[in-house]
């Protein structure tokens, strides 16, 4: 199955500001990742190009690691997922920064169905949680986008 899964959210800051919060992603310092709803994102040596790594059962290895334009990694667990996902970050103007996250797959087998029914949605939830990190390190108004019915129950599936 052809899996294109994106999330795009504008933060109200100069890219050198959201550029200089993603450079904590996968440290002790992190600022991004959701960490205190979601497995912690952990590379071998850090976030560097070759580094193996990834978050629970997701798997993967940095194959770019520009944070002034992009990250990339590409899967190698769980089975059957064939593909890549990668953070790309825009400047709108100079106040304003896109930032995107992008998976471009092929799903084989049962992680077809691993992706339709517990993944994609888990992952949903965690990327906007992780894009709410980053918007709620600039302002004092928090966001924090609610999870579905569907989120609830595979996190308390899971548990």
């Amino acid at each position: 199955m052809q899996v294109v899964n994106i999330h795009r959210r504008i933060i109200k800051q100069p890219k050198v500001e959201v550029v200089s919060l993603l450079k904590t992603l996968a440290s002790q310092n992190d600022k991004v990742w959701p960490n205190k709803k979601w497995p912690p994102i952990q590379f071998k040596g850090g976030l560097k190009v070759g580094a193996r790594g990834g978050h629970g059962i997701i798997r993967y290895k940095v194959e770019h690691c520009d944070f002034e334009n992009l990250i990339g990694f590409k899967f190698y667990k769980p089975k059957g997922f064939n593909g890549i996902h990668k953070i790309e970050i825009e400047p709108i103007d100079a106040f304003s920064t896109e930032i995107k996250h992008s998976i471009l797959m092929t799903t084989e087998g049962l992680a077809t169905l691993k992706w339709i029914f517990v993944i994609r949605w888990l992952h949903d939830a965690l990327i906007e949680n992780a894009f709410d990190n980053i918007e709620n390190n600039f302002s004092d108004v928090k966001a924090y986008t609610k999870w579905n019915l569907w989120v609830r129950l595979w996190r308390y599936i899971l548990k």
